[in-house]
């Protein structure tokens, strides 16, 4: 068996061999320009719009709000319930995340309180789960807090051969790489990015660029904390 001691900077360092940088959060730099708004509002409303759904499904609903020229966070505030839940409908539960999405923008706005809100406090918003407030955090607020989604969990399962809850992943990764915020943003998005790629439900291990590092430990798991 191959030993399940990789580290996670090297795997980082695998990935981004592999499919280069990913360049996450993707905002559109020229509307923010043409509408004198700040691109981090857009990192926070995808952050809300994106939970359970696909990143296609919220790119719609962020076409939508730009088409009507309401993708900022004082736009979200201002548009009249309805009318945002039509716009966010290709992101699925539109109604549910457009209430959502308003008490974000309330405690939020202005913008700039993302590098300073505690993580705590965020959390205490309607809607705000621990990733979206990392999410948040990190690719908003510049901030070094380590996103832990459905794909990481499965990669480290089945990579490092460790399982764990949010917080625990969320400290291991902490606690394993470099406090580099391009390390921090550019690992999670390839992680991802993997996940679609290769590291499926069902794995296509054929070709993987990770196949010489990976324990394939996912068929039992250990504890996190011991490889």
């Amino acid at each position: 068996m191959r030993s399940s001691r990789v580290k996670p900077l090297e795997v980082f360092e695998i990935l981004l061999s592999a499919y280069g940088p990913q360049g996450w959060w993707p905002v559109d730099e020229d509307y923010h320009r043409k509408h004198g708004t700040d691109p981090r509002e857009e990192i926070v409303i995808g952050a809300v719009i994106t939970q359970n759904t696909s990143w296609r499904n919220v790119e719609k609903a962020l076409e939508n709000l730009k088409r009507h020229g309401v993708l900022s966070l004082k736009g979200v505030l201002e548009t009249p319930e309805e009318e945002l839940q039509d716009l966010l409908r290709p992101a699925g539960y539109y109604r549910l995340k457009t209430t959502r999405l308003k008490e974000v923008a309330r405690f939020l706005n202005p913008v700039e309180k993302v590098r300073t809100v505690k993580r705590e406090e965020l959390l205490k918003v309607k809607g705000v789960g621990r990733e979206t407030a990392d999410v948040i955090l990190l690719y908003a607020g510049d901030r070094l807090h380590f996103v832990v989604d459905a794909y990481t969990r499965r990669i480290v399962e089945r990579v490092f051969g460790v399982r764990g809850g949010y917080e625990d992943l969320k400290a291991w990764f902490e606690e394993s790489l470099p406090r580099d915020l391009y390390v921090y943003k550019e690992f999670h998005a390839l992680l991802d990015e993997h996940a679609k790629r290769f590291c499926r439900k069902a794995p296509l291990c054929t070709g993987c660029p990770l196949s010489r590092v990976c324990t394939l430990p996912w068929r039992s798991g250990s504890p996190i904390g011991r490889p």
